[in-house]
């Protein structure tokens, strides 16, 4: 029984330990940044959106944020075989369909993570078989992601009216909020 009792204290005594290393080290961040993260930026503290670079547009003729100067954008980065940003597509989807007209515009950044998703006639065929509708931009040199600092599909930014980057959000998730910063920012004036 003792021996039991000693050695349930030792689990509990290393998860605690473990727990407040990862903590003090900032490992928890990075491993729950892995997972899905969300940031909302201040007015104040919102940096203009870097341009989307050249690449090959379907569903559109080539956007630049600054031609889009009065509206809120988001921007996707994802790739077809991403199976995560498969399950974001619904929302983006949807998210399109209903806002656009109050002043949304969705661009998707496709930012290839195998080789056969760097060939255009698959991600024409991909983008028709999905049914996205909204702008998507080819990245097979990984410019645009770059240029934003993303680190893993999906990942979507919001951009203000201002052309200033409001809200960030890593991985899957975080769908109702990622609408309300939608709503919120096409009411700003």
């Amino acid at each position: 029984m003792e021996r039991r009792r000693n050695l349930l204290v030792g689990i509990v005594v290393g998860i605690v330990v473990v727990g407040v290393v990862a903590y003090v080290t900032g490992l928890s961040k990075l491993l729950f940044s892995r997972f899905g993260s969300s940031a909302e930026y201040q007015i104040s503290e919102s940096a203009t959106a870097p341009e989307l670079f050249t690449g090959s547009w379907i569903n559109s003729e080539p956007l630049t944020l600054k031609g889009l100067r009065g509206r809120v954008v988001l921007i996707e980065f994802w790739t077809f075989g991403c199976y995560n940003c498969r399950n974001t597509l619904p929302f983006v989807k949807s998210w399109h369909e209903r806002y656009r007209e109050k002043g949304l515009i969705v661009i998707g950044v496709h930012s290839p993570e195998f080789d056969e998703e760097r060939i255009a006639e698959n991600l024409r065929r991909e983008v028709a078989s999905l049914g996205i509708r909204y702008p998507v931009l080819t990245d097979n040199d990984f410019q645009t992601w770059k240029a934003y600092g993303v680190q893993a599909w999906p990942t979507m930014f919001l951009i203000d009216k201002e052309g200033r980057i409001r809200w960030k959000h890593v991985g899957e998730g975080a769908y109702d909020e990622t609408e309300r910063r939608i709503q919120k920012l096409l009411a700003e004036e």
